[in-house]
């Protein structure tokens, strides 16, 4: 089976997002399980935390709940891949993408039952909830999907005639003068 053109960079960067993702979050639940906090530079540090809710610690014993819609979400992702063109937009997607699965991951496995797993997180800034890798793949692919919206339609804006001066072509339908040709003339 050959995937078409336009899934192949978003489903690249959604494994790669997905194995650095999960591969960080082993290594958090090795080197923090007990307790021990490590510290990075100014206020970051690597302090392991698993949430059972949405983004920010929110909806905690919610998670069959987000792990169905974040599936719901991942399948809608993948489907509208075909519309895809722009290659900013792509990029997201498959952040977006990398980002749901590997939280979604964590909802699957990481639990006594399916979707009742809780996310690792261990990404402290102190000042900021604590996120992972995932997160940052959704918080940046959605922000490069605005992005690639919106430059999207100020292109299409500007194909349409559209440059944004509201039609205002400095034409205010009054003939403009013409200057009167250079003739050499006899002096009287």
């Amino acid at each position: 089976m050959t995937l078409p053109a336009n899934w192949r960079l978003p489903l690249a960067i959604a494994a790669a997002v997905v194995v650095a993702d999960q591969l960080t979050k082993e290594w958090a639940l090795n080197a923090l399980a007990d307790g021990r906090t490590i510290h990075v530079l100014w206020t970051l540090q690597f302090n392991l935390a698993f949430n059972s809710g949405m983004a920010f610690g929110r909806g905690q014993g919610l998670g069959p709940l987000i792990g169905v819609v974040a599936t719901l979400v991942i399948v809608w992702l993948l489907l509208t891949l075909r519309n895809e063109s722009s290659r900013l937009s792509s990029i997201g997607m498959g952040l977006l993408i990398g980002g749901a699965a590997g939280n979604l991951i964590d909802r699957l496995l990481r639990g006594d039952a399916w979707f009742r797993g809780s996310v690792v997180d261990f990404i402290d800034l102190q000042w900021f909830p604590i996120f992972n890798i995932a997160d940052m793949a959704i918080n940046i692919g959605a922000g490069l999907l605005i992005l690639g919206s919106i430059l999207q339609a100020r292109h299409r804006d500007g194909d349409n005639g559209d440059n944004g001066d509201n039609g205002d072509n400095g034409d205010n339908g009054e003939a403009e003068p013409v200057a009167a040709p250079d003739v050499d003339t006899p002096d009287h």
